[in-house]
């Protein structure tokens, strides 16, 4: 730790990510897509490049921005882009969640009955569950964020009550990160209803949300529906629990994005938020605070380009869940405790072996899958869903091991 640090860096706990391996590997680690984007994403791209990236990118992101818009059936000014979903969640902590001055920044394990006042008080705990995307409470301390981490049920699942309680803003990943699992829309738009009455922000972290179903969508062009009701086949991007719906009706609501899983575009780093206009405009301030050109050309215009071919990605999205219902079913009969997913991976223990015992097997074979030595998920593993050939690769390993 380096004498130069201030204290707010000597503070952080930054967040780890998935090992990116060198060596030939079956990679089930990271949540990556298994299908390669777009053939449309590779041509933008290219027609993108040349001599025109001694140009600065639009700062307004407009033509991405105006795909987003036209695929989940918003206006271009309820969109904001970034650098991936994890710029925009930390865009998103800075500019909706009361800080506190330094060294007065704390975690909170007291139950949540125990806060009053949400509406006066400023650094009043931000709630997020216990067990998810864990680069939250990194944002929380880079900010100075008072938060309280929320455990999930003893089946792992998100108690709609207990984010019904005074707060200073609600973070929920949905489906939840890595435990897979998903809340319906309505129980989302209740902690938004509740936290409204105090202007409260409530994020919904939707970054796998395009395989939010239990069955395999049928197959289609994917036609689109405003409420989302059909799911898939009638919007390939929405998944069966998106609130961007209901955007609208809810002005403290905002659902955040990426294209790294769902558009096969992890190395493009795009990502986005929808909700109305005020919550937008906050985002561009603190953006334009540090750089006003965040999205570069080649990204902005593979984006658009992935976001306007719908029917290429109904199609992937529709393979990737039914190899998820397969491997999911196939763990069972080998004896995995398998938690009900809806992403594109699946959150799997065997009794009577440890995670590491199990990570180290699989690894040992060149099948790399995400280990989280932490309380509670410490013999778990989280298996990114891969192609067929990959998963069928991963269940012989792990038939040997048991």
């Amino acid at each position: 730790m380096s004498k130069y640090w201030n204290e707010r860096l000597r503070a952080l706990s930054p967040y780890v990510p998935g090992e990116q391996p060198k060596n030939q590997v079956i990679k089930l680690n990271t949540n990556e897509n298994p299908y390669p984007p777009s053939p449309l994403v590779i041509e933008a791209i290219q027609q993108a490049g040349g001599e025109k990236l001694r140009l600065y990118p639009d700062p307004e992101s407009l033509e991405l921005r105006e795909a987003i818009a036209a695929a989940y059936h918003v206006g271009p000014g309820q969109v904001f882009a970034g650098n991936g979903s994890d710029e925009v969640l930390a865009f998103v902590f800075a500019a909706f969640f009361e800080g506190r001055k330094p060294n007065l920044v704390s975690v909170h394990t007291e139950p949540a009955s125990a806060f009053q006042d949400a509406g006066t008080s400023p650094g009043f705990p931000v709630l997020f569950p216990d067990i998810t995307y864990s680069f939250y409470p990194v944002y929380a301390g880079l900010w100075e964020v008072p938060f309280r981490a929320v455990p999930l049920g003893k089946d792992f699942s998100v108690n709609t009550g207990d984010y019904l309680v005074p707060a200073g803003g609600v973070t929920i990943a949905n489906p939840n990160a890595p435990t897979g699992m998903a809340l319906e829309s309505g129980e989302l738009l209740r902690i938004a209803e509740y936290q409204g009455k105090a202007d409260r922000v409530v994020v919904v972290d939707e970054a796998y949300g395009a395989f939010a179903f239990n069955t395999p969508p049928s197959r289609g062009t994917g036609d689109t529906n405003k409420t989302g009701e059909t799911g898939i086949s009638g919007n390939p991007i929405y998944g069966g629990t998106s609130v961007v719906p209901y955007i609208q009706g809810h002005p403290n609501l905002l659902s955040v994005h990426t294209l790294s899983k769902m558009g096969a575009l992890a190395g493009l780093r795009v990502g986005f938020a929808i909700g109305q206009e005020e919550l937008i405009e906050g985002l561009c301030r603190v953006r334009d605070s540090f750089n006003s050109y965040p999205v570069d050309r080649l990204a902005q215009a593979g984006a658009a380009a992935a976001l306007r071919d719908t029917a290429y990605y109904h199609e992937t999205i529709r393979r990737i869940i039914a190899t998820r219902e397969r491997v999911s079913s196939a763990l069972k009969a080998l004896g995995f405790l398998v938690l009900p997913s809806q992403a594109n991976f699946v959150f799997a223990r065997y009794p009577g072996k440890s995670g590491a015992e199990v990570f180290a097997g699989l690894r040992k074979q060149g099948i790399l899958v995400r280990h989280f030595n932490k309380s509670r998920i410490s013999d778990f593993l989280r298996i990114t869903i891969g192609t067929d050939s990959q998963m069928d690769r991963f269940l012989e390993v792990c038939e040997e091991l048991i």
